[in-house]
């Protein structure tokens, strides 16, 4: 029989999933927002200026390059909230000494 695997692991596992889906849920979420909004953003303006479809375009394609930048900054702040933590034993974690050399 196999040894069985510690329950942290299997927590630490369930943890790191749930991140990642809420993660990619944000993203998508956002993604649409911005395309929905851009979408109509510039139906409205060309409705407003007659200029039937020049805004919905433009906008539409400087909604690519915002919501690329949103997901990067959602990842990014999600990624800094996940804090790895050692153990206080760890032999391969040492303090190395900065100064001036003897």
């Amino acid at each position: 029989m196999p040894p069985e695997k510690p329950a942290t692991d299997n927590s630490k596992t369930k943890f790191l999933n749930l991140t990642l889906a809420s993660v990619a849920g944000q993203v998508g979420c956002l993604t649409l927002l911005i395309v929905v909004g851009a979408l109509f953003g510039g139906l409205w303006l060309d409705n407003r200026f007659d200029t039937k479809p020049m805004y919905t375009i433009g906008l539409m394609i400087v909604s690519i390059p915002i919501s690329l930048g949103v997901m990067l900054i959602v990842v990014r702040v999600a990624i800094s909230r996940i804090k790895t933590s050692q153990p206080q034993g760890n032999p391969e974690h040492k303090e190395v000494e900065l100064g001036k050399n003897s």
